[in-house]
């Protein structure tokens, strides 16, 4: 018989790292955003009082699921992923030897949600909760989340040679331009981790200088986060930190996450001198994610993570779409229709502001003609 519990304690979030770790490794669907090195940095960093939900089940004592959850009060009452804004996958954790697990999981969700809808964000296609989902026996809906980009997890002279010819020609001399440049790339060892993350977003916000960036990756709350959470994920192997120099100086640094399921790069620095002397900063990075997958067996895919940017899409990626899964009972119903329509209201703007873009661009294109 399963044993449920809720954990509303940063502290007692924080001591279930062990077996938290385990049931990670347990659970075939999960990402890097599921660690317990990533959900509790970012509890510390993000959490506010009363709010943490985390669901666990249990049998004879082992950890067998759990949903990592926070308490939101508007637009209205709802369970939401923890670390959404910051995390590409959301999932829930799913021992794949215990057959039960899952239905163990939906069966302590429906008992929450008879006060809360719950809301399931950024959930990649193939993940446990889209198990749950299913399975759920109330009122549901799935919903589009983010945009992602997906490539399969090979060498890089093979990715080029997915490639249309001119384009393939035009990458491979771009990694002559690199190499002939002379940048020499190192993974740094986990005791460095700390002060090379910092030296990553201090070149992140060099590069961003001027330009539109994400506001939330220069603030100190989020330095704390990520050298917190990668300092510990890059010792289980979950993260690698690289940096690429030139001229002895450290000119750009990557952050790959790295799950049995996915690898991918998170977040990256680089020199504006680096444009100025033509080197190729994308085919630099995805270059050495792809030498990362030579350590120990490959993921199932090279993951571009969220955005349709137009150089990721130079590398012919498969598109997928994260889904956003609601989850209510008659008794949350009216929380689950308020979520549905926060939902339009937001597609109706976004679909306003792309209008009035386009009509801007064609009034400045009829004033240059």
């Amino acid at each position: 018989m399963a044993d449920v519990t809720l954990c509303t304690s940063g502290e007692a979030f924080g001591a279930l790292r062990e077996e938290w770790t385990r049931l990670h490794r347990a659970s075939p669907a999960a990402t890097p955003f599921q660690t317990h090195a990533w959900l509790h940095s970012w509890w510390l960093s993000y959490g506010r009082r009363g709010a943490l939900r985390v669901v666990l089940v249990r049998r004879e004592g082992r950890l067998v699921a759990a949903a990592p959850l926070l308490r939101r009060l508007r637009p209205a009452p709802v369970l939401t992923t923890l670390g959404a804004a910051l995390s590409d996958y959301g999932d829930v954790l799913a021992d794949a030897s215990c057959p039960e697990a899952l239905d163990d999981l939906a069966a302590a969700l429906w008992k929450l949600a008879a006060t809360s809808a719950v809301d399931l964000r950024e959930v990649r296609p193939g993940a446990a909760a889209e198990t749950l989902y299913e399975r759920w026996p109330g009122p549901r809906r799935r919903l589009d989340d983010s945009p992602c980009l997906d490539l399969p997890a090979l060498p890089m002279d093979d990715l080029v040679g997915r490639l249309p010819r001119p384009r393939a020609q035009r990458a491979r001399a771009k990694l002559r331009k690199l190499d002939a440049a002379g940048v020499e790339r190192r993974v740094v060892a986990p005791h460095e981790v700390a002060g090379s993350v910092r030296r990553l977003l201090d070149l992140h916000r060099l590069q961003w200088q001027q330009r539109k960036v994400t506001t939330e990756h220069l603030r100190p709350r989020f330095a704390d986060h990520l050298v917190r959470s990668v300092t510990l994920m890059a010792q289980s192997g979950d993260a690698h930190v690289t940096e690429f120099t030139l001229d002895g100086e450290v000119v750009a640094a990557d952050l790959t996450l790295r799950s049995p399921r996915l690898a991918g790069g998170y977040l990256y620095g680089a020199h504006p001198g680096l444009r100025e002397r033509k080197i190729d900063v994308a085919t630099m990075l995805l270059r050495s994610c792809t030498e990362h997958l030579q350590d120990g067996a490959p993921p199932g895919v090279l993951s571009l993570l969220r955005g349709t940017e137009p150089y990721k899409l130079h590398w012919r990626p498969e598109p997928s779409v994260n889904q956003r899964l609601l989850l209510a009972r008659r008794t949350s119903a009216p929380q689950l229709a308020v979520l549905l329509a926060e939902d339009r209201a937001r597609s109706t703007a976004g679909a306003a502001r792309r209008a009035w873009r386009q009509r801007r661009a064609g009034d400045r294109e009829q004033r240059a003609d």
